[in-house]
């Protein structure tokens, strides 16, 4: 008889339903997140960063590890690292060393990284995140235990094989790009108590990093570009069982939506392993976003020797203490900071305010608001039509072809109504396009509102002559009928007529 059970964990064990498995076992997560640094250079040489450049154009010897070729640190990076732990309340130390990071893997091609391994530059920070409940919004404390200093590695692309992975493959590409780009790891210390709400409290630990990297300008963190990636760590215990249980680490997931499903698939998975009778095997894996769960990669059981040791061609790192005052003295308004200020002064209910937060609109939206527009407005437009063709689009809200300013012209366009919301939209659909400003759009597509009584004077007499019939009612009383003659004055005009002016000239022609 063939057990069940292999190499200790349950061949086969069918996920447990979420609702029971949080039930019987509690949870306790742990982050690690990566944030690419926006600064103009790579964390050790004046390579640049930009995103999308041809594979292997933006190196150089440093970079390269070529013989001879020696590392400077980034003094921006240092500066932006320093103000992130500081906006996470961190103690920055006073002196810290770059270690090297020894393991091999094709797209680093120092086969070892530079890192901060047992003197991070940010230690001992706490980041609150609120999480949506029934019974309201609940806060959680986020406890971090460091932030530390680090580069980037290249990307391997596997060429040939169904899955993307190494497995299968023909063969595989890299590009040496990315590899020196700055990067920060905000690591965690272990969330307990977060129940059943673990995926959704990891989801907004994330997103609140993502708004507090992007309040500080340090990263325009495009997670769909990889400039901001997440290794989520899982494992769950029996209730009372007064200790934790072996942990998984899914790699890399890179949306906010993909956080909160590896967290909820790993509880089922880890939970029908256990109810099965097997163990659960401290291991990386790789989130499938096709399949909403993740599969197995390499066992971590034994640990790793990375050989740490500091960096001997990199001088330390010793932040004077006025420098990092002066740096706390210059932080801008924090995200949470900000929530507070618009709700107050947009008088906005907790509803409201949380489709801002999860829109991912809240910055747009004032700075719109900034540029002349209603706060009611630049909510609608962002929240609605610009949401949805960010949706479509599959692009963050922040990265559509649109600028605040232009969305707060095409909404003084609606006011003074030269647009109706109709043709704006139109407009809107135009600026996208990148057919130019929402002026020039309405000026090439000719989709000013028709309200001067020449232009719709001969439209309003053609309509009337044929829906003789309605006039009639019109005639005996029944004004309301005049919405029918509107909608076909609109549909003559394409919609650019002025629907009130319209409306107004059938009644006065009728008489």
């Amino acid at each position: 008889m063939v057990s069940a059970v292999t190499n200790g964990t349950a061949a086969g064990a069918a996920p447990v339903a979420y609702d029971d498995a949080v039930r019987r076992y509690e949870p306790v997560l742990g982050l690690e997140v990566h944030i690419e640094l926006g600064t103009a250079s790579k964390m050790f040489c004046s390579c640049p960063t930009a995103f999308g450049a041809e594979p292997n154009t933006q190196v150089c010897p440093v970079c390269l590890a070529l013989p001879g070729a020696l590392p400077v640190a980034n003094a921006k990076a240092v500066e932006s690292a320093i103000r992130l732990g500081l906006a996470l309340d961190c103690s920055i130390a006073s002196w810290c060393r770059f270690a090297r990071k020894n393991y091999f893997y094709p797209d680093m091609p120092k086969n070892y990284q530079i890192s901060q391994y047992d003197e991070p530059l940010c230690s001992d920070g706490a980041l609150d995140v609120e999480v949506d409940t029934p019974g309201g919004p609940r806060v959680f404390r986020v406890e971090i235990e460091r932030v530390h200093m680090e580069e980037d590695t290249g990307k391997s692309t596997h060429v040939g094989g169904a899955t993307g992975r190494i497995h299968g493959a023909s063969h595989s590409n890299v590009d040496y790009n990315r590899a020196g780009i700055p990067l920060l790891e905000i690591v965690t210390k272990p969330i307990p108590g977060a129940g059943e709400l673990a995926p959704q409290v990891a989801r907004a630990d994330v997103a609140e990093l993502r708004a507090l990297a992007r309040s500080l300008g340090i990263s325009d963190v495009r997670m769909e570009e990889g400039s901001l990636r997440c290794d989520v760590n899982v494992s769950i215990n029996a209730g009372g069982a007064g200790e934790w249980g072996t942990r998984t680490e899914t790699k890399n997931v890179n949306s906010l939506r993909s956080v909160e499903r590896a967290v909820r698939s790993e509880i089922e998975r880890q939970a029908g392993v256990l109810d099965a009778g097997g163990r659960i095997v401290q291991e990386t894996r790789h989130f499938q976003e096709n399949t909403g769960t993740s599969v197995s990669g390499r066992s971590k059981e034994e640990a790793q020797d990375y050989r740490y040791f500091p960096d001997p061609d990199l001088v330390p790192v010793a932040p004077g203490a006025e420098w990092v005052e002066e740096l706390r003295v210059g932080l801008p308004e924090l995200p949470a900071a900000r929530r507070a200020r618009v709700r107050a002064e947009w008088s906005l209910t907790d509803e409201e305010l949380r489709d801002l937060v999860n829109a991912d609109a809240i910055e747009p939206v004032e700075a719109t608001v900034a540029a002349g527009a209603a706060p009611d407005d630049a909510r609608k437009w962002w929240l609605n039509e610009l949401s949805r063709r960010a949706a479509e689009s599959e692009t963050e809200l922040a990265a559509l072809a649109i600028t605040p300013e232009q969305v707060a012209r095409v909404c003084a366009l609606v006011s003074s109504g030269e647009l109706t919301n109709k043709l704006a939209r139109q407009v809107v659909d135009g600026v996208l396009a990148g057919e130019g400003s929402p002026d020039e759009v309405v000026e090439a597509r000719g989709l000013k509102v028709v309200s001067d009584d020449s232009a719709l004077g001969g439209v309003v007499d053609q309509v009337i002559a044929d829906n003789p019939d309605v006039v009639e009612k019109i005639r005996g009383g029944k004004t309301a009928a005049a919405g029918k003659l509107v909608g076909d004055v609109m549909k003559a005009t394409r919609g650019q007529a002025d629907a009130a002016r319209a409306r107004e000239l059938i009644l006065e022609r009728i008489g």
